[in-house]
């Protein structure tokens, strides 16, 4: 187990995971976001678009699981997607209590434009980061999220 100094007058933040991932998550969000904007979208549609790159289909509950968005949050982004045509939905065929998105074919074009200007934050992040070394903070931090969300 990580051993965090329990004398508080040595406690150094940079000792402490969550500021460093706290303040990387911050500046992701703000490199990203500057980039998404000539195509006219922001984080949160971003999140949506990556959520369904993966799957045709998911309920709003599922995107925002996945996109680590509040559910109201996430039912008025994908209200606006709707307006702006690159969503579409339906009733879960199986389960008719629950409504499902999709992209169109014009929010699979965005996503794919979004896609490269996340891939371009991430190669210009990483660049003197191993693949074992990328590997091995993914791995951690898998972890650290299962125990988080025992809590």
């Amino acid at each position: 187990m990580l051993a965090l100094p329990t004398d508080v007058s040595r406690f150094a933040k940079e000792d402490w995971p969550f500021y460093w991932i706290s303040r990387v998550n911050a500046r992701y969000v703000q490199v990203l976001e500057k980039r998404l904007k000539p195509l006219g979208i922001d984080v949160p549609h971003w999140r949506v678009l990556i959520s369904l790159y993966e799957s045709q289909y998911l309920s709003i509950s599922e995107i925002a699981e996945m996109s680590t968005m509040r559910l109201n949050t996430t039912t008025k982004v994908v209200q606006r997607m709707i307006g702006d045509g690159l969503v579409t939905t339906r009733v879960r065929p199986t389960d008719g209590r629950v409504t499902e998105a999709c992209l169109t074919e014009k929010g699979d074009r965005l996503r794919a434009l979004a896609l490269v200007e996340a891939r371009e934050v991430f190669a210009l992040s990483f660049p003197t980061v191993s693949a074992s070394e990328s590997a091995a903070l993914n791995s951690i931090l898998a972890k650290v999220f299962t125990q988080i969300d025992k809590l």
